[in-house]
């Protein structure tokens, strides 16, 4: 793991790329903030996460790291060793922790629930919705409570970097550590509360048919494996719904529940 400090005295910010080492726009993010090192109101720390995985170019080395936390000093994987140590290194942190995604080519936010930060903040970042996704153990919100994952794009492409770069300075801007340059204020962002996963079946070939955050109504053919449909029980929004992005489902089903307005 390693960790620079911009500016002086003890962060009460952090920025972490690189929690899942096949995701690289979130590592150049932070990289391209260690090299620049702007000069900041407010000290912050950077973060390149898990850097065993990102030199192989795989998502983990043991463990998924974002399903590790709290972890342990001597936990049983790398991945529960170093869960521990960034739960250290955030401790008392407001911390945005940078992802891509295999479904959506926009930015958009997760909190594990809609407190004051995301009201904060979240209007102030180029992304198109929030969704809470309540308690989920091993998550960085487990040692990391005041954090706002944002999903940049597609894992792999230019755009989700230049999303990262993007969306790293407006939270900088936002919790005062660099200069308002024009971020949005945005006051009806979408919120969705995650539901339940939607199962995927073992089988050769995958296809999804609906779009991530559009409304899917009930009998709506969602997905197919092996050209065996999937179809929707009841209405809902899809969320990191993909064809090959997780192994056992095809994302998830939430519940479209207001604005961040209220």
């Amino acid at each position: 793991m390693r960790v620079e400090t911009l500016g002086d005295g003890r962060p009460e910010i952090a920025v972490v790329g690189g929690i899942h080492g096949d995701e690289p726009a979130g590592v150049r993010a932070v990289e391209r903030l260690m090299a620049d090192r702007p000069e900041v109101a407010r000290p912050v720390k950077l973060v390149v996460a898990n850097e065993e995985a990102i030199e192989r170019g795989e998502r983990y080395v043991e463990a998924d790291l974002n399903r590790s936390f709290p972890g342990r000093a001597d936990g049983r994987s790398h991945e529960i060793r170093l869960a521990h140590e960034l739960g250290e290194e955030l401790r008392d942190c407001v911390t945005l922790a940078l992802h891509t995604t295999q479904s959506y080519g926009g930015m958009f936010a997760l909190v594990d629930e809609v407190r004051e930060l995301a009201r904060e903040v979240c209007p102030r970042l180029s992304i198109d919705a929030v969704v809470e996704t309540g308690h989920a153990e091993g998550r960085i919100f487990e040692v990391a409570p005041d954090t706002i994952e944002v999903e940049c794009g597609y894992q792999g492409s230019d755009r989700a970097t230049e999303n990262a770069h993007r969306v790293v300075r407006e939270f900088l801007a936002a919790t005062g550590a660099l200069p308002d340059e024009e971020t949005p204020h945005q006051t009806d962002l979408p919120v969705f509360r995650l539901g339940d996963p939607v199962p995927k079946t073992a089988a050769e070939e995958y296809e999804v048919f609906v779009e991530n955050f559009e409304e899917v109504v009930a009998g709506e053919r969602i997905a197919a494996a092996d050209g065996e449909a999937v179809v929707a029980e009841e209405n809902f929004h899809p969320v990191l719904l993909s064809a090959y992005g997780y192994e056992d489902v095809f994302g998830y089903t939430a519940e479209r529940v207001g604005t961040l307005s209220g």
